[in-house]
């Protein structure tokens, strides 16, 4: 069920399939969400500024315009949890669309109870362990990152994340010079055990070095140390 403690999260659901949507659509909602349905992928920005939703469930084969346009679309102004749909499971698909600012995704047929796992596990943004012992703000030469409003500046230019990439990257900069394994990262992060094969949190590093003006081929700023996970350098921000 939705968080009793919470406002009702609000769900875009887009799925040409009209049966799937309704079936979907009946269950979240019997779980505690407030879900309105989409159906074609060229009418969901201006969905999304009506309806304004905590999080949007995105189908990738969609009439208009594809699921991974819409999301690449979306992404400038929308930072809320994107979960995608995809009847395909190759490595291209996943990666593409965690590529393009998906959060997650669930591949069809869509069992209820595993997509809303995913559901709930996006939702709950900025509640990562012992987060609520830290200070709100980390400062790290030109890197400013504010929990409370999610703003992330690097050198006063603002960095917009995603949901997920900014909560991986509070969660590596509020332990700064500590590695981080893979397996804490995806329970922490992700809300899910690491399989040894999901490429989401690699995918996710890769796109936060971009974004954060760190090398792709040789990071000093978010490094990967082999074996172990991740690192980020302290005094590598000025």
């Amino acid at each position: 069920m939705a968080d009793s403690n919470s406002s009702v999260k609000k769900i875009l659901l887009v799925e040409d399939d009209h049966q799937l949507s309704d079936l979907v659509t009946d269950f979240l909602t019997s779980e505690g969400f407030h879900v309105k349905q989409e159906f074609r992928g060229d009418t969901v920005a201006k969905r999304v500024k009506l309806f304004n939703p905590d999080l949007i469930v995105l189908d990738i084969m969609l009439p208009g315009k594809d699921g991974f346009a819409v999301c690449r679309d979306l992404r400038p102004d929308f930072s809320g949890p994107i979960l995608m749909l995809t009847a395909k499971s190759t490595d291209f698909d996943q990666v593409l669309g965690l590529e393009i600012g998906a959060d997650d995704y669930v591949i069809k047929p869509v069992e209820p109870r595993v997509l809303l796992a995913r559901i709930t596990a996006l939702l709950r943004r900025g509640q990562l362990p012992n987060q609520s012992e830290e200070k709100g703000e980390i400062t790290c030469g030109g890197l400013y990152i504010n929990r409370a409003s999610r703003k992330v500046t690097l050198q006063d230019e603002n960095i917009d994340l995603t949901s997920q990439e900014f909560d991986l990257l509070w969660l590596l900069a509020s332990k700064a010079g500590e590695v981080q394994n893979r397996d804490y990262i995806y329970k922490a992060v992700i809300g899910r055990e690491y399989d040894g094969l999901d490429r989401s949190v690699d995918v996710r590093i890769s796109r936060l070095r971009k974004k954060l003006h760190d090398s792709t081929e040789t990071p000093f700023r978010i490094k990967t140390i082999w074996g172990q996970g991740y690192l980020f350098v302290p005094d590598a921000w000025n």
